[in-house]
């Protein structure tokens, strides 16, 4: 009898085990997954091309913590526009911070290598302070000068996304001092010597970049090809 009252406490402690892990297993956010839910609502006409800035007016809009805030930007390209793996690694780059022409150091999450190559050379970097629902935060995020006033816009970018006539469309991107933030860097702060030595020395930020930075635009053919470059440029 007592035997069988070890097997059954055994397998009640078992179940409540397994049903309590599961519960809090599904209550862990899913940040990939509301991406995709929410892919219609980002791009209605589902053209994502160079639409970084779109995602993350999507995120900032949303009543989060800073916490989520980060996850959430590691999933999008903010040069492409393309949803990236969760699993991705970043690429550790710079850009010039804008006004004081700093270098600025950060991971960047991106779809491919040629990305992290154009936001280097054709975005720029500004500090940007927000309040989350955990506090009001600081951060860097990469930033591009308003595109509407040009003449060879895109024409494969939905221009409606980012421009109400020749202003910005702060309804669906975020408008910070006249510029659109199109991406987060993450963990940004100012360069070490040593760090930017290892930027340009790196096979990647160092070597590929200079061979796509120096290579004509009407010859790209990775990445996005000269899509976002001639919206950024």
């Amino acid at each position: 009898m007592r035997f069988l009252k070890n097997i059954l406490r055994f397998t009640v402690i078992f179940i409540l085990t397994f049903s309590f892990s599961n519960i809090s297993f599904s209550s862990e956010k899913n940040y990939y997954k509301d991406l995709i839910t929410d892919w219609s609502r980002i791009f209605p006409d589902q053209n994502r091309n160079a639409a970084g800035p779109k995602f993350f007016k999507y995120i900032i809009d949303k009543e989060i913590t800073f916490e989520d805030f980060i996850e959430y930007n590691k999933l999008y390209c903010a040069v492409s526009g393309s949803l990236i793996d969760p699993n991705s690694e970043p690429d550790f780059l710079f850009a010039n911070e804008i006004g004081t022409n700093k270098k600025i150091c950060g991971n960047y999450y991106k779809c491919c290598v040629p990305c992290s190559c154009d936001i280097m050379k054709y975005s720029e970097v500004q500090k940007m302070k927000y309040q989350f629902k955990d506090g009001k935060k600081e951060f860097f995020v990469f930033t591009i000068k308003n595109p509407c006033n040009k003449k060879d816009f895109p024409n494969r970018v939905n221009k409606d996304y980012f421009c109400v006539g020749e202003k910005i469309n702060n309804k669906q991107v975020y408008d910070l001092n006249g510029r659109i933030v199109i991406g987060l860097l993450h963990n940004g702060k100012s360069c070490r010597k040593d760090e930017i030595d290892f930027v340009k020395s790196h096979q990647i930020t160092g070597r590929f970049c200079e061979f796509r930075n120096n290579t004509p635009i009407e010859n790209l053919e990775a990445g996005m090809g000269d899509i976002f470059i001639k919206l950024a440029r």
